[in-house]
């Protein structure tokens, strides 16, 4: 595997993930807790729940299942909208005073969108890896496993690759089944306002 040219790339993608898309928001998380900013509180775990399709994609390729290519594929595409989407949300937080937390708490939001944005793009050419098992087999597919492999050594060292894939695939299922209900359900009858019971 060590043809891969882009090898680096990958890893630099893993890493500016960790920081933008876990290391940030769970500090902001807690700021906005402190602080009691409701509407960065609300508009954060609007985030969690949809960045979660990250973490079932992780266990998806200790696996090596080809449909994780997919799922990263997605998150990219709709964790710029959970952060957008919301109208109410975004007058709430655009009303705010201007203070440390929302200055960097918008610098956070605007990076993420961009680099969701351009992750999304780059991962289009490796969309090809999920069309079967023997494609994702290749150096070329093989090189995004690395780093979750090496996320199962640190933290799942006991459990089996099949075991930790079928995890990834139950909340799969219920993501999916979530994400079908809001919007063919709860999007109708709320619209744009996350407030909205």
């Amino acid at each position: 595997m060590n043809e891969v040219w882009f090898r680096q790339f990958v890893w630099i993608d893993y890493r500016l993930a960790l920081l933008f898309l876990v290391f940030i928001p769970l500090i902001l998380s807690i700021w906005a807790f402190v602080q009691k900013a409701e509407g960065m509180q609300r508009l954060l775990t609007i985030y969690w729940r949809v960045s979660s399709l990250l973490t079932i994609t992780i266990y998806l390729m200790i696996a090596q299942y080809p449909v994780s290519f997919i799922s990263g594929w997605m998150a990219r595409i709709l964790i710029p909208i959970s952060l957008w989407f919301w109208i109410d949300l975004n007058d709430e937080i655009d009303y705010q005073a201007n203070t440390p937390l929302k200055l960097i708490f918008n610098s956070w939001r605007w990076g993420v969108t961009i680099y969701s944005i351009l992750g999304a793009i780059a991962l289009v050419p490796f969309l090809g890896c999920a069309v079967s098992e023997t494609a994702i087999k290749s150096s070329y597919c093989q090189v995004w496993l690395e780093a979750p492999l090496l996320f199962k050594q640190y933290f799942h060292a006991n459990s089996t690759p099949a075991f930790l894939g079928f995890l990834g695939i139950v909340g799969l299922v219920i993501y999916v089944v979530y994400l079908t209900y809001f919007v063919l359900v709860k999007l109708g009858k709320q619209g744009r306002s996350a407030t909205q019971h």
